[in-house]
């Protein structure tokens, strides 16, 4: 998975679903209880949405990803800094790191960083992956050491692992040494999804078989200002909503897909086979899944040049200047998913 583009595609994007779906349902769910995860590009989501909205958000669960705002806004730090460091490309100290996030926070741009003290974060490195370096994984740890106590910080390795997210819930996974699209890689009984839900969460539940009926379409485009592809995303999303959690009280989880990840990258592989789904059934959680578009330039519809054409989430600033701030496109439609989900059962 390159989490940054450099194929020269030309190829129009087309929307994820030719009709509307379904809107976003209200559930009722606790507004106090939101974690997420995320893989590489996802990953770099997770964090710079776990960084921007730290008061609600409650940890973190970060597989191959690098520390908040790496890229600085440039796709060239992005490609180099962040995923391949070098001598003369060295990644941001953790001093350099701070003073950003400080800075942002007394301009209101993100929550204060005191926020990430009660927080819990899980953070993967496969010792295969030859994408995401394991230097830019340890300064992600060396980010969140300054605001997470050391006892809610869990770190963890698998030798042979790929740049991939790791489940056993895929029915046909590549094998654990891959770095190859769907990037769902089966690593004997290791189980990512449960992993990071466990360390995020406490004590789980069994994981169970997921109710096929509980994954649920909506449409993206009400919580977007401006036309979807716009802001980098596809129409439509998706949300795993467990019988049990319909009438209210239930904790969310966000989980960001990756590069070439997305519904219109690989259909609906990631939202039924990256692993949440069967936990999230055993445990009264229900699991957003936003959705990313790629695109190469223009696209129908609009005249805007947008060049994302892995269907990445932003994290270097394709879509907007504002990509890891509360002002971003792309955290902006994600919160409100969230506030929507939050709102009473019925509304």
């Amino acid at each position: 998975m390159k989490i940054v583009a450099l194929a020269l595609s030309l190829e129009v994007a087309l929307p994820a679903a030719v009709l509307a779906a379904p809107p976003l349902s209200a559930v009722g769910a606790k507004a106090d209880s939101v974690t997420v995860s995320g893989i590489s590009s996802g990953g770099y989501m997770a964090v710079q949405f776990q960084v921007a909205w730290s008061r609600f958000v409650k940890g973190a669960g970060i597989l191959a990803a690098g520390p908040y705002d790496c890229a600085e806004g440039s796709v060239w730090r992005a490609l180099v800094n962040c995923m391949s460091p070098q001598a003369w490309a060295q990644l941001p100290m953790p001093a350099e790191m701070r003073a950003r996030v400080d800075a942002r926070a007394r301009s209101g741009l993100i929550d204060p960083p005191t926020g990430l003290a009660d927080d819990k974060v899980w953070v993967f490195s496969g010792g295969g992956d030859r994408t995401v370096a394991r230097p830019v994984v340890d300064a992600l740890v060396a980010f969140y050491r300054q605001w997470v106590p050391a006892s809610a910080l869990q770190v963890v390795s698998l030798p042979n692992a790929g740049h991939a997210m790791i489940s056993v819930a895929d029915a046909h996974p590549n094998a654990c040494a891959t770095s190859e699209p769907p990037y769902i890689n089966r690593c004997g009984d290791f189980d990512a999804p449960g992993e990071l839900l466990r360390s995020l969460l406490g004590p789980l539940q069994p994981r169970v078989r997921a109710d096929a009926a509980a994954l649920q379409a909506f449409d993206q485009r009400p919580f977007i200002d401006g036309p979807a592809i716009d802001a980098g995303l596809a129409e439509q999303g998706y949300a795993y909503v467990p019988r049990a959690c319909r009438a209210g009280g239930c904790a969310v989880h966000v989980a960001f897909h990756g590069c070439l990840q997305g519904e219109d990258q690989i259909s609906r592989r990631f939202v039924e086979g990256a692993g949440y789904n069967e936990w999230a059934e055993a445990n009264r959680l229900i699991v957003l899944y936003p959705q990313v578009a790629a695109r190469s330039g223009l696209a129908s519809g609009s005249w805007r040049w947008l060049y994302n054409p892995k269907g990445c989430w932003d994290w270097w600033g394709y879509g907007s200047p504002d990509y890891a701030t509360q002002k971003g496109p792309q955290m902006i439609a994600v919160r409100r998913m969230l506030t929507r989900l939050t709102e009473p059962a019925g509304r």
